[in-house]
C-alpha cells in the first residue's frame, strides 16, 4: 500500500531553496539518533562525513542528513544544522560539548542557476529549522531538487529539468520510502514499462534521444564531462536495523537507481544512497532491501515527472504539454 514519505514517524524533513541562484537543501533530522548506513557507486560524490557511516567507525547513530546542492562548496550547509540542533540541545555528549553528527551529500548543481551562489551555513540552519517549526516536503523543484537536471552528455542545451522525488510503501506494520535528488548525466525511465521520461533532448529539443546511444558514436576518451552531476537518495524505515545491515540495504536500493536511470554510476556521477533505520520494527534484511530498491525506482521517476522547466531546461510535463 502506498503512503505519503511524510507519514513515515520519528523523521523531521525541511527544505529550503533559492531559486533565483538555482539551488537549495534538504535535511532529515532525527533528533535522538538513527542508524544510518550508506553505499556510493558513482565515480565523483561530494560529501562529508561519510566515515561515520562505515560499520568499522565508532559512532552508530547519527543525526541528520542533508542532501544539498552546490556541488563541494555546498558541503557547510551541515555547519547551520548542527548549530541548530547544538541550540536545541541535541548531539553525542563528549563531555564538554555536544555534537551533532551531521552527514551530507551534495549534486552538482552549478551550471543551472547562479553558479556562485550556493548553499551555506545559514540556508543548512533555516531547512533544520523549518523540519522542526514546519515540516514542509514536497516533490518538484524544492529542496536539493531546486537546480537538479538530467540527460546532460551533449552540454547543457540539450537537458532536461529534474528535481526531488519521493515514494513509500506499508506492508503490514513495515514501512519503506525513499527520497530521490535527480541529478543524473543520463536518462530517466519509468522502471515498469521502460519508457523513457525525461533525459537528453534531441537537437531540435522536441523529443527525447538515449544517451547511451549518443556515447556509443564515439570511441574517443573524455577526461572531463564539465556539467557534474549525481542521484542522491534516502531509504528511511521503521525497521531496526544496525549500520552494517543498513549499508547492504542501501547497496541494494541501487538496483532501483539502475532500474530508473541509464547509463548510471558513471564517473560523472556521485551516486550515493543512505539508509536510515527510525523506529523500532522486526523485519527481514532482505525484503527491506528489496522494497528500497522499488521505492527508489519510483521516487527518480516522480523526481522527474513532478518537476517543472526552469532555467531554460524543460520537464518531462513541457514535453508531453507539446504532444
Amino acid at each position: 500500500m502506498e503512503i505519503p514519505i511524510t507519514e513515515i514517524r520519528n523523521i523531521r524533513i525541511g527544505q529550503t531553496e533559492n531559486p533565483e541562484a538555482g539551488t537549495g537543501c534538504t535535511v532529515l533530522i532525527s533528533e535522538n539518533g538513527m542508524p544510518a548506513g550508506l553505499d556510493v557507486r558513482g565515480g565523483g560524490p561530494a560529501s562529508r562525513e561519510s566515515q561515520l557511516l562505515n560499520p568499522l567507525m565508532a559512532a552508530q547513530k547519527i543525526h541528520a542528513v542533508v542532501l544539498s546542492g552546490g556541488s563541494a562548496f555546498g558541503l557547510g550547509a551541515a555547519n547551520g544544522v548542527m548549530q541548530y540542533l547544538e541550540e536545541k540541545g541535541y548531539g553525542f555528549d563528549t563531555g564538554y560539548a555536544l555534537v551533532p553528527l551531521v552527514v551530507q551529500a551534495d549534486i552538482y548543481d552549478l551550471s543551472a542557476g547562479n553558479p556562485k551562489i550556493r548553499p551555506d551555513a545559514a540556508m543548512g540552519y533555516e531547512a533544520a529549522r523549518i523540519a522542526f517549526e514546519r515540516p514542509n516536503y514536497r516533490d518538484g523543484c524544492f529542496g536539493a531538487g531546486c537546480g537538479a537536471t538530467v540527460g546532460k552528455i551533449a552540454g547543457m542545451a540539450r537537458c532536461m529539468k529534474s528535481g526531488i522525488g519521493s515514494f513509500a510503501v506499508q506492508l503490514g506494520s513495515l514501512q519503506v520510502g525513499a527520497i530521490a535528488v535527480v541529478n543524473a548525466l543520463g536518462d530517466v525511465f519509468d522502471w515498469r514499462t521502460g519508457r523513457q521520461t525525461a533525459g537528453l533532448l534531441s537537437e531540435d529539443g522536441k523529443s527525447l534521444t538515449s544517451t547511451s546511444e549518443y556515447m556509443k558514436q564515439s570511441t574517443e576518451k573524455v577526461e572531463n564531462r564539465f556539467t557534474g552531476n549525481t542521484t542522491l537518495a534516502a531509504v528511511l524505515t521503521n525497521a531496526k536495523f544496525d549500520k552494517t545491515r543498513l549499508c547492504k540495504i542501501a547497496g541494494m536500493g541501487h538496483d532501483g537507481m539502475a532500474r530508473a536511470i541509464r547509463p548510471v554510476h558513471t564517473s560523472a556521477d556521485g551516486d550515493s544512497i543512505f539508509a536510515l533505520s527510525i523506529g523500532e520494527a522486526e523485519a527481514d534484511q532482505d525484503l527491506v532491501g528489496v522494497l528500497a530498491a522499488e521505492v527508489i525506482s519510483e521516487a527518480i521517476l516522480r523526481a522527474a515527472e513532478r518537476a517543472e522547466g526552469a532555467y531554460g531546461f524543460p520537464s518531462a510535463a513541457d514535453l508531453r504539454a507539446r504532444g
